[in-house]
């Protein structure tokens, strides 16, 4: 059992506060890759971690010893994420311009690579979803393919073949941005 989760079952309240302290970076970077915009991660990012202190308060001790914290976080992300595309296609589009996103004061690592490679970040989110989640979770995320597999509900191979198909589509994608800026 690791120290996070060991602070879990002894104070879910102060334990919590430690994972995501030690969790937020990672789960917002994922975020901004997922939706790509900063407001919308961080909206995401609150929600997800709302989301699982709930489901932790209904956990007994043993089942938040076995959690693997991070793959676990990043599947409520990842399960948020899809709720929220699927509230908003069901919901009308509010007219007049988006808003928008409110500047940072210390950009996360995720949109300083957003920035330094605005390129890959269009590339990205050219992808089907699903080979965009399987990218960002494996690359961006770094988690390893079971826990890529359990965040996105399918087998390994198929979450390598995600992986592996949203590889060589945004390889394809950066190549042709390449040649035409050339």
């Amino acid at each position: 059992m690791s120290d996070l989760t060991d602070a879990l079952v002894e104070d879910l309240d102060g334990g919590f506060a430690q994972v995501v302290r030690w969790y937020q970076g990672s789960l917002l970077g994922t975020a901004l890759r997922l939706t790509g915009h900063r407001a919308s991660a961080e909206d995401l990012t609150a929600e997800a971690f709302l989301r699982a202190f709930r489901a932790l308060r209904d956990y007994d001790a043993d089942r938040i010893a076995a959690l693997d914290l991070r793959a676990w976080l990043v599947t409520v992300l990842l399960n948020e994420h899809r709720n929220t595309i699927r509230t908003a296609t069901r919901r009308p589009a509010l007219s007049g311009a988006p808003l928008p996103d409110r500047p940072a004061h210390e950009p996360g690592p995720a949109e300083v690579a957003a920035r330094a490679d605005p390129d890959l970040a269009a590339a990205l989110a050219r992808l089907p979803a699903v080979q965009r989640e399987a990218v960002v979770l494996r690359h961006v995320a770094d988690l390893d393919v079971p826990a890529v597999a359990a965040a996105l509900g399918v087998g390994e191979g198929t979450a390598r073949s995600h992986v592996s198909r949203g590889l060589a589509r945004l390889r394809t994608l950066l190549a042709s941005h390449d040649r035409s800026a050339s």
